[in-house]
C-alpha cells in the first residue's frame, strides 16, 4: 500500500467531512490509502500553548508524513480570501523539506470551505498551491469532465473541492460538492500512482 497525506485543518467540521470524502477517494484506487492528519490551532500570546496531541479526531501531521507519502491533499478553511493561520504555520515549518527537496515532483492538491458563497473559495484554493508550487509539487485540479462542475449551486471549482458552510458553518456537504471531494481525492491518487516508481 501506498499513502497519500490528507492534511487539513477544521474548526467547525466543514473541512474535515471534505477530507473524509477526499480520502474515501484515494482509498477507491487500487493500492491506495488515505493518511489522514491535521495540525494543531495557532494560539496568541496570551493563550495556553497548543497541545501535542489532540485530545481526539486525526493526529498532528509531521515532516515524515509529507516525506513518507507518495502525494498531498491539503484543506483549510478560509480566512479572508486565504489558508487558516494554521495551516500556514504548519507549511512554514517545511523548509528543511524544501532544501532538501523532498516533495518535488509529489502531485498535490487542494480543498477549502467558507461561510459565504462569495467568501474567497477560489482565493484561498490558489493560495494554498503557492506553498506547494515553491516545493516543486504538481498540482492536479478538477476538471470539468467532472458534470458537477456545472450543476453545483454552492461549492466546487477547477481548483479543487470546496464547500459553502453558510453563515453559521452549518449548510451540509451537497451531494455535488461530496462527490467533487471524492473525484479529486481519486484523481490525485491516480496521479500519484503513475508518478510513483
Amino acid at each position: 500500500m501506498k499513502d497519500i497525506l490528507v492534511l487539513y485543518y477544521s474548526l467547525h467540521g466543514s473541512v474535515k467531512q471534505l477530507a473524509q470524502h477526499l480520502a474515501h477517494g484515494v482509498e477507491s484506487v487500487d493500492g491506495m490509502r488515505a493518511r489522514v492528519r491535521t495540525v494543531p490551532k495557532v494560539m496568541s500570546e496570551s493563550d495556553a500553548p497548543a497541545k501535542l496531541v489532540p485530545d481526539a479526531g486525526a493526529p498532528f501531521a509531521t515532516a515524515r508524513d509529507l516525506q513518507e507519502c507518495i502525494g498531498v491533499a491539503v484543506g483549510s478553511p478560509t480566512r479572508f480570501g486565504n489558508m487558516a493561520a494554521a495551516m500556514k504555520h504548519f507549511w512554514d515549518g517545511t523548509s528543511g523539506l524544501w532544501l532538501n527537496g523532498d516533495l518535488s515532483g509529489k502531485p498535490a492538491c487542494v480543498f477549502t470551505s467558507t461561510a459565504s458563497l462569495h467568501g474567497g473559495q477560489e482565493t484561498t484554493l490558489m493560495t494554498m498551491m503557492m506553498p506547494l508550487l515553491h516545493h516543486g509539487m504538481i498540482i492536479v485540479g478538477l476538471p470539468y469532465s467532472n458534470p458537477e462542475l456545472n450543476q453545483t449551486r454552492s461549492g466546487g471549482t477547477p481548483y479543487g473541492a470546496s464547500h459553502w458552510a453558510g453563515p453559521d458553518g452549518r449548510e451540509p456537504v451537497t451531494e455535488e460538492e461530496r462527490k467533487l471531494a471524492f473525484a479529486l481525492g481519486r484523481r490525485l491518487a491516480q496521479t500519484a500512482a503513475r508518478l510513483s516508481p
